[in-house]
């Protein structure tokens, strides 16, 4: 019951936040990410009108796909792991910068998913190595 409450809440507080951005209402400044982030993805705006707190996404979890894009941009700004923002601005020579964020949340999320499945936490140095690898087979 504790995890699906904090599910519940953690995506109360994007439609919320977005409902706020509809009224233009203040925003904080994690308000303002996940509205750009939303923004992003017009496929989405629909879903954060209906009542979808409780939904058990089976495959192609929107909140997860929001979350994945605010936590690159996390990795973005504070340079964690040490090197990521490198990767990503070079990523951005050839790719938008919503393009870049899809294929590092793409590793983001594997990385994710092997920790959870071996029941340890994600390997930093691991997921630095895959993104790399990406960035010399994609430029």
């Amino acid at each position: 019951m504790f995890y699906s409450q904090n599910i519940r809440e953690l995506r109360q507080y994007y439609k919320t936040a977005w409902n706020k951005k509809l009224k233009k209402e203040n925003l904080s400044d994690l308000e303002k990410n996940i509205c750009y982030v939303i923004e992003l993805h017009p496929e989405y705006h629909q879903m954060l009108n209906m009542e979808t707190l409780e939904t058990n996404f089976t495959d192609n979890n929107p909140y997860l796909h929001l979350g994945l894009h605010l936590a690159i941009q996390e990795q973005i700004k504070t340079n964690r792991p040490n090197g990521i923002k490198n990767v990503y601005i070079a990523l951005l020579k050839k790719y938008t910068s919503h393009q870049t964020e899809h294929a590092l949340m793409e590793i983001l999320e594997n990385t994710l998913h092997t920790a959870i499945k071996n029941n340890h936490e994600p390997d930093e140095k691991v997921y630095l190595q895959a993104c790399e690898e990406l960035l010399h087979k994609l430029i």
